[in-house]
């Protein structure tokens, strides 16, 4: 497959499992929501055991890269595999299984893009009106809740997969599975921001969640007390660079 030779501007990163059925519809909504836009959509198989790699390789397109783990890594490790590929300087991530809707790409992107503060930026979709089961919904509120009075992170949303960040800034956090969670108080930690934009938010009409919640309440309190465990530690030093001009002509 063919790439284009100039770095685009923008790289949108989608890590999916065994979701054969929402990979040609999702590519062509990324595609309509950035056509006017210098892009690539790398998509990073996770260890898929049904028709996702082929569904992939089915859409022959230079814009689309495909990157595959052979064995199931976990979301983060997808996305960081997602993100070290990228050649843009804007990332775009959003979940592989249609509920993020791609028409929301074009503001989140825009508030990074007029952004001037020098410091990182993570804008981050807010979906007010979730369409997920009562157990999902409940437990992500509660999962919120519970970060939001730990780490401070003043994120309502944090577990939507539509962000937008800097490739430089995110390469710049600190690793480690289950961090995608964590992201809003990660970019707090390095002296960062967060803008929570509210999103659009879509039932799941075809397949079933990979990345359950069956799991997320004894890792996620075990990956809280880790984050808050980082955050207490961070330094954020204020640099003064100081110029030896002076002193030389003083010397004179």
């Amino acid at each position: 497959m063919l790439f284009p030779q100039h770095s685009p501007e923008i790289s949108v990163v989608v890590p999916v499992r065994n979701e054969e059925d929402n990979i040609s519809d999702l590519i062509h909504e990324i595609h309509s929501a950035l056509s006017s836009a210098h892009f690539e959509l790398i998509y990073v198989n996770d260890g898929s055991n049904d028709r996702t790699q082929a569904r992939l390789l089915e859409n022959p397109v230079p814009w689309l890269r495909v990157l595959h783990h052979q064995e199931s890594c976990g979301q983060s490790t997808a996305l960081w595999t997602g993100v070290q590929a990228a050649r843009g300087h804007y990332i775009v991530t959003l979940d592989g299984d249609g509920q993020n809707d791609p028409s929301d790409i074009p503001s989140l992107l825009s508030i990074a893009r007029l952004d001037k503060n020098p410091s990182p930026l993570l804008v981050i979709g807010w979906r007010k009106d979730r369409h997920d089961s009562w157990v999902r919904r409940v437990s992500s509120r509660v999962a919120n809740a519970a970060r939001g009075r730990m780490l401070r992170d003043h994120t309502p949303d944090t577990g939507c997969g539509l962000k937008v960040f800097s490739r430089e800034a995110f390469l710049a956090l600190p690793y480690f599975d289950h961090m995608h969670r964590f992201l809003p108080a990660l970019f707090l930690r390095s002296g960062g921001r967060v803008q929570s934009i509210p999103v659009r938010h879509r039932p799941r009409t075809k397949g079933t969640s990979k990345y359950g919640v069956g799991n997320r309440l004894w890792i996620g309190i075990v990956d809280l007390l880790g984050v808050r465990w980082l955050l207490a530690r961070a330094k954020l030093p204020k640099v003064q660079e100081l110029s030896t001009m002076t002193r030389e002509t003083d010397d004179r």
